[in-house]
């Protein structure tokens, strides 16, 4: 745990180094339902999103609330409500749902810091920015975010992972979301069929369909990326196509359609 945790501060370091340009140097407030909130640790704004300390913030709204370290991981559990934070995965998991935010946690003075608006979701709250007190202003809601189970479709969540892993389960996170992105962008577009396994077996559209790798058991991280892609995570914007250019440098995609990103193994286009 504490190489974890020296490595992770490094990387805060590194955050910081790059960032300091783009960081604010105003301390933002904290304020729930009206009430100023004591943050021991003070929050930070890197790149214009503002990092809280996350145990005040539960605390506040569910004082019911404990929290343990396991599995190199913070584990908070209260009332309707499982929440864990992984140093390093550039997410968080509330009630089995997979929220994305790029870069994961940070680390400030030992304490795990988290984007204010994805915690704000995963507690089930809605976040403002006041700009003529400065503060950022958290309302809480009826009760923590909906859980997995309730909000993910099944059968979506099930080909979703099927393909992702079919087409890039040896790639990153990011470039497996990104496959995630290109079949939902398909499915809100009126080009394409309008759910996703309509979009996977449109004929003659993705390779793992002919040749039965569609139907391979996914890997843990493709249901993850499946999971976050549904959830509104996305790393390749309006992407409605992707090729491997090593396999295929003269594609109909690259040759007719804007470039948007190149992630891991797949260049990917509009």
């Amino acid at each position: 745990m504490k190489k974890r945790l020296l490595s992770a501060a490094m990387c805060l370091a590194l955050v910081f180094a790059l960032a300091s340009q783009a960081a604010a140097t105003e301390t933002p407030s904290i304020t729930l339902d009206g009430a100023a909130l004591q943050m021991e640790v003070a929050p930070m704004v890197v790149n214009r999103t503002t990092y809280v300390c996350y145990w005040p913030v539960v605390k506040a709204m569910y004082p019911d609330a404990t929290a343990a370290w396991e599995n190199d991981r913070a584990v908070v559990r209260a009332q309707g409500l499982e929440l864990t934070i992984q140093l390093g995965a550039p997410y968080l998991v509330a009630n089995g749902r997979y929220l994305y935010f790029e870069g994961g946690p940070l680390l400030q003075d030992g304490n795990i810091m988290v984007p204010i608006r994805t915690l704000a979701q995963a507690l089930g709250a809605a976040v403002t920015w006041e700009k003529a007190s400065g503060s950022v202003a958290i309302q809480s809601g009826s009760g923590p975010i909906l859980s997995g189970d309730q909000y993910y479709n099944a059968d979506s969540l099930y080909w979703l992972s099927h393909i992702i892993n079919a087409e890039s389960g040896n790639q990153p996170l990011a470039g497996k979301i990104a496959v995630g992105n290109v079949v939902l962008n398909r499915v809100n577009s009126p080009l394409f069929p309008n759910t996703v396994y309509g979009v996977v077996f449109q004929r003659n559209q993705f390779t793992p369909v002919s040749n039965g790798s569609i139907y391979l058991e996914p890997n843990a991280e493709s249901v993850i990326a499946a999971k976050l892609c549904l959830d509104g995570a996305n790393t390749a914007g309006a992407s409605l196509y992707f090729v491997n250019p090593y396999t295929a440098p003269n594609s109909w995609a690259s040759r007719n359609r804007p470039y948007v990103a190149t992630i891991g193994a797949h260049a990917f286009f509009a």
